[in-house]
């Protein structure tokens, strides 16, 4: 595998460590990464500028905030053209259903993870929103039963 970036051992364990936990205090993550506070810091901040660690995020509990249906769509486009796809993908940014969209190969152009209040909401959006969408040919959908991994997205 070919490491973009210049990362020794302890960049490792401190992306490790925030990618577990982003909240915990820099006294916290120096002491388990094995070094002092102030060089902890710098090398968080170095990963910030650099653009590896892009933000921090708290997780939250969906069903407890009334959010009970998480699904995803496939999206197959009737053209694929660079200007097409770049316009479907900003319409995905206007959709509050849609928590993150990919843009994928084989037969479908894009994946979207949805999460919505009920299965009502999330039909509506399917009906009036993304099936109704300029140059959408194929939607599929697929409910989910229940999340059964959720780990950090880059496996460190």
């Amino acid at each position: 595998m070919a490491i973009k970036a210049d990362l020794d051992a302890i960049d490792w364990k401190i992306l490790r460590e925030l990618q577990d936990d982003g909240r915990m205090t820099n006294v916290e993550l120096s002491r388990r990464v094995g070094i002092s506070a102030p060089p902890c810091l710098r090398r968080v901040k170095r990963l910030e500028d650099e653009g590896i660690i892009l933000r921090y995020r708290a997780a939250l509990n969906a069903p407890a905030l009334g959010m009970d249906v998480v699904a995803f769509c496939l999206v197959g486009l009737n053209r694929q053209s660079e200007a097409d796809l770049r316009s479907f993908a900003e319409r995905t940014r206007n959709w509050p259903i849609v928590r993150s969209a990919w843009m994928v190969s084989g037969e479908s152009d894009f994946m979207l993870h949805c999460v919505a209040p009920d299965l009502g909401s999330f039909q509506s959006f399917v009906i009036d929103e993304l099936t109704s969408s300029p140059n959408v040919d194929t939607v599929r959908t697929a409910l989910t039963i229940r999340q059964v991994k959720d780990e950090g997205l880059v496996g460190i």
